[in-house]
């Protein structure tokens, strides 16, 4: 299997799993959004919440990483700038999805 094809692959499959997790943040999100400070830290501190919020960002930033960088193929020319967008790309979608879930977990 080729690059294009696992990276296609990884898409839908990453799509599929992040579909059910928008739809519990969606509801979530809009059940807490007029609430006090001490209401959505509350929602965030239980475990399902901390788990299923974890799994949302790690499948978002893991989609918007593949979907970017197949931007980047198609527009960016040169090779060396390419690379570099690609690689700052995906150090991005791990540094930030692991700093957001710290932050979650030392949450009390």
């Amino acid at each position: 299997m080729n690059l294009a094809t696992k990276k296609w692959v990884f898409l839908k499959i990453s799509s599929v799993i992040l579909l059910p997790l928008m739809f519990w943040f969606i509801i979530n999100f809009v059940n807490v959004y007029d609430n006090d400070y001490l209401e959505v830290v509350k929602f965030f501190t239980t475990p399902a919440s901390k788990f299923l919020f974890s799994l949302f960002i790690i499948f978002a930033y893991f989609f918007s990483s593949l979907t970017i960088s197949e931007v980047f193929e198609d527009y960016i020319a040169d090779d060396k700038i390419k690379y570099v967008a690609n690689r700052l790309l995906f150090i991005s979608a791990i540094i930030i999805p692991i700093l957001t879930i710290i932050f979650l977990f030392n949450l009390n």
